[in-house]
Order: C-alpha cells, then structure tokens, then sequence
C-alpha cells in the first residue's frame, strides 16, 4: 500500500497596512472629526479644555488672546495645512488663545490619544508634523526680530506676504480672505491709521488691489528686502 505524502502548506504574509496621509487628513475616521465653521465664528475659546489638535483643511483660522482688561493681541493667522492647539501635546490644559474662523473654515480635529498613537506608528505623518513645528518655530523667531528691528512698514508687508501664503509653493497664494485692518494693526502693533496709510500707498504702487478680496503681489518684497 502506497505511502501517503504530506503536502506542505505555504502560509501568504499578511500585508502590511500602508498609512494614507492624504486620507488621514482629508477624512473624519476614528477619534477624527471634521468640522465646518462660518467667518468669524468661534472654534474654541481662550480657557477651555485643551484636548485635540486640529488641522485646517480649508479656509483660515485667527488665534487671539485677551488680557485681563480685555485687550486682544492677534498673536497667529494660520491657513490650508496648518495645525494648531499642538500645546495639549506638551501637557497643556486648557486653551492658551482663542480661535477664530477668519472664512469658511474646515478643520480635522484630531484626539490627543490619536494624535500621540499615529505621531508614535506612521513616520510619515510625525515627519510633516516635525516640519511644521520647525516651521512655526522659525516664524515666531522671524517675528521676534521682524518687532524689534523693523519699521511698521516693513512689520505690514511681511505680515501680508505671510498671510498671501508666499513661499509655499505647493499652495494657491497671493489673495487673502477678508481681514480687517484693525486687525492687521494688532498683528505688526502699530494704529490702525498708519496701517490705512501704508495700505493705500501700497495700492498706489502697485503693490496690492482690491478685486474680490485683497490681492498681494509678489513685488511688496521689494519693501521687505528694501535697506
């Protein structure tokens, strides 16, 4: 009688989950949530509950603190593929600014449990989060040096190429959503009669125009870059 043979069994590896970063960031999914917000409506307050990241997706976002008697400070203008409220990260508690939709706003809000998980597992996920700190730190520096060495002209300029989003070249840049100019004042801490004076002298130049929303051109470097 024949002897049986035993036929091997070749077990297939399981593959290997790939992270979808554009899917991550562009979907609600677990502990993720996307949100829409009007022009000028609040997403969170100074003081509340610092417990999630969020990242804008479109649209733009104010952060602004208020003092004790009710003095606001504009202190950041973010837009498309920022992060912000990253301090729960580092063990803050609650809120240090309050944010402000700027237009039509969409933001991914991410739990601080799922944002530490995916930062700790996906390397290319904790790379773009890396680069954006390191970012964000180099513009408060800039910012530092633009208060104390630069004239409010030049603080006003650098402020509207900032907002324009010039230098980042993967983005549409060059016509910011509607801001007013006390606001700009409270961001380069001068009046806002200096700022309507710039701003017109601007416009005379060339430099910026109004055409369905404030048009910045690449040429107000030349005041930025100007000795």
């Amino acid at each position: 009688m024949p002897k049986a043979t035993a036929q091997k069994t070749t077990r297939t590896p399981a593959k290997k989950s790939i992270f979808d970063l554009r899917a991550f960031l562009e979907t609600a999914g677990a502990a993720r949530q996307v949100m829409k917000f009007r022009r000028s409506e609040k997403i969170y307050s100074q003081g509340d509950p610092a417990i999630g990241v969020k990242y804008i997706q479109t649209g733009g976002v104010k952060l602004s603190v208020i003092n004790e008697d009710g003095k606001e400070a504009v202190v950041a203008m973010l837009g498309p593929r920022d992060f912000f409220g990253e301090g729960c990260l580092a063990g803050q508690s609650v809120c240090m600014a309050t944010a402000t939709a700027m237009a039509p706003t969409s933001v991914l809000f991410i739990e601080k449990n799922e944002m530490m998980r995916v930062l700790s597992t996906e390397h290319t996920f904790s790379d773009l989060f890396i680069e954006h700190m390191l970012t964000r730190n180099i513009r408060v520096e800039e910012d530092l040096v633009d208060q104390l060495f630069n004239s409010s002209e030049k603080r006003l300029a650098r402020t509207l190429l900032l907002l324009a989003r010039y230098g980042r070249e993967d983005e549409p840049h060059g016509l910011l959503p509607k801001i007013s100019q006390e606001t700009l004042a409270e961001m380069i801490g001068t009046t806002r009669s200096r700022v309507n004076f710039f701003m017109n002298k601007f416009k005379k130049l060339g430099f910026i125009k109004y055409d369905a929303g404030l048009q910045v051109n690449t040429s107000l470097l030349s005041v930025v870059l100007h000795d």
